[in-house]
């Protein structure tokens, strides 16, 4: 982009930004490049603006549906609609069928595995499961990481005792698969629900 106009938009916020390029109404020669940059500008943050507000009406509708299939998800820290639709889907249409926290742990790669040699007794990330779900725990590891109180307590008390940080991530990532199996468990009112159709 020509300098001025680089130094116009340089400093604005990402929302002040795509509102500014928006409301753009560049007049002049296309074979300006100033002119054409504001062109340019103007379709991407309108593009950006309708992709925006079509990702919120989604998210709205997805916090409906999980809201009714898990309704003890979403009260859990760090877990979003994104991350809690991601692992009903891992668990499917039947989660009784995950018949313990640890085949759920296992179904999403979270079960730790045993890496001893000698007098290293250790254990290292699963690489197997289901990755999309694997990735789910690790995002809301790194938002408790850096929102949730206890949890960096409990990462630098595990640093203390000589744990690496994928190990204490792998530890994190393993309880928190212990609390959304948890949520996923059906209250007696769904079984009810369930047991009457």
């Amino acid at each position: 982009a020509p300098a001025q106009l680089r130094e116009q938009l340089r400093h604005l916020s990402t929302t002040v930004l795509i509102t500014t390029c928006a409301r753009m109404r560049p007049t002049g020669d296309l074979g300006d490049p100033e002119y054409a940059t504001k062109i340019a500008l103007r379709r991407l943050a309108r593009r950006h603006q309708h992709l925006t507000e079509e990702i919120t009406d989604a998210d709205g509708e997805l916090k409906e549906l999980i809201t009714v299939a898990a309704p003890h998800m979403l009260a859990l820290p760090g877990v979003g609609t994104e991350v809690a639709g991601q692992l009903l889907v891992t668990a499917g249409d039947n989660p009784e069928r995950l018949r313990s926290e640890a085949a759920f742990a296992h179904l999403c790669g979270a079960a730790p595995i045993p890496a001893s040699s000698g007098r290293t007794h250790r254990h290292r990330l699963n690489r197997g499961g289901d990755r999309a779900a694997n990735n789910a725990l690790y995002i809301v590891v790194l938002v408790r990481l850096r929102y949730d109180a206890p949890t960096p307590a409990y990462a630098d008390r595990r640093t203390q005792q000589g744990l690496s940080k994928p190990e204490i991530i792998r530890c994190l990532k393993r309880y928190v698969a212990r609390e959304i199996y948890a949520a996923l468990q059906p209250t007696h009112t769904q079984k009810e629900l369930i047991k009457a159709a």
